[in-house]
């Protein structure tokens, strides 16, 4: 009896340069993300490299080339839907580029994020995207692995950031356009610059023109601290502007076991707009964070090798109107 499975030809990479009718130098650009290629001519090959069933023998590119084709990913809370989001879409970059991601979620732990960082080195990873706990007030210690730091304030090291600032200055606009005069800030932990900045452009966007009664700090968490509910129960604001979209999805559902309806009594506002918000009910008014265009510039530079310069690139923020918010009379 003949183990077909053990005596089938493995597809080479020679062959499928031969099927696609291109360079072997080609091919090898293609499958591994490098080199000058058009998109269509990548694209061709990978089409024919897919058909023939061709499988990239891993250990021996990695002994050949001091590469594996693993990134890293590193995570503070993979509960939280919004990460949810930016893995699936690092993942997408990662994968159209032939690269496979190793996820580590910390759950907000300082000693697992080092063990994390550890075992991406010792596993070989080419690179490494990090979302941090906390941002990193020294150059951080990642021996041979480059790293592009997103969200998070880092010292020598590549940063991938949205325009907080500017972001909470257009929470600020569109709650004055609707007239609201005396609103409230529920914030993230403030220790983040990122969380710092988006509060700092919310009363820089207030001005004189609107007085901001009460900022609350809470957790990144569904359950809000006491002083939220506290401060909700007081009704002596119209709305109020949340430091992320779980944060304020959280002071929906507290206002609503108060008896205050969103957005007739309570107008709410959040910071992010990872996908699932746009189907809450009500859908929430967001600043929109383009977490797609952030964790592909993020992959992008790691591919690239872009990091021996450490570079700071911002990506602006959009206001998304929804049913969260609504004009005074």
């Amino acid at each position: 009896m003949v183990d077909e499975g053990r005596t089938a030809k493995r597809i080479t990479l020679k062959d499928v340069a031969r099927a696609a009718d291109v360079s072997l130098a080609s091919a090898s650009y293609a499958i591994n993300g490098t080199g000058s290629l058009g998109r269509e001519v990548r694209a061709h090959i990978l089409r024919v490299a897919a058909d023939l069933g061709y499988r990239q023998n891993l250990s021996a590119r990695a002994v050949r080339t001091g590469r594996t084709g693993t990134l890293g990913l590193i995570l503070p809370d993979f509960a939280n839907p919004f990460f949810t989001a930016l893995a699936q879409a690092v993942m997408r970059r990662a994968r159209a580029s032939g690269h496979y991601v190793i996820i580590a979620d910390t759950e907000g732990d300082i000693g697992l994020e080092q063990q994390a960082i550890a075992s991406l080195i010792e596993r070989g990873a080419d690179g490494l995207v990090w979302f941090p706990v906390q941002d990193l007030d020294a150059q951080t210690v990642t021996p041979g692995l480059p790293t592009v730091v997103m969200d998070r304030k880092a010292t020598g090291l590549s940063l991938v950031l949205a325009d907080y600032f500017g972001g909470g200055q257009q929470a600020a606009a569109h709650l004055l356009a609707g007239g609201h005069r005396k609103v409230g800030l529920v914030s993230g932990p403030m220790s983040l610059s990122s969380m710092t900045e988006r509060c700092e452009g919310f009363r820089a966007g207030l001005s004189d023109h609107a007085e901001c009664v009460f900022h609350v700090e809470t957790a990144f968490s569904d359950d809000l601290e006491p002083a939220v509910g506290e401060a909700i129960d007081r009704r002596d604001v119209t709305a109020i502007f949340a430091g992320t979209d779980q944060i304020a999805l959280a002071i929906v559902r507290r206002a609503a076991r108060s008896g205050l309806r969103v957005p007739e009594d309570l107008s709410v506002i959040g910071f992010g707009d990872a996908p699932w918000v746009g189907t809450s009910a009500p859908a929430l008014t967001t600043v929109e964070m383009p977490i797609e265009d952030m964790a592909n510039e993020a992959v992008d530079r790691l591919l690239q090798r872009d990091t021996g310069t450490p570079a700071r690139v911002v990506f602006d923020t959009t206001l998304i109107v929804r049913e969260s918010t609504r004009t005074l009379p």
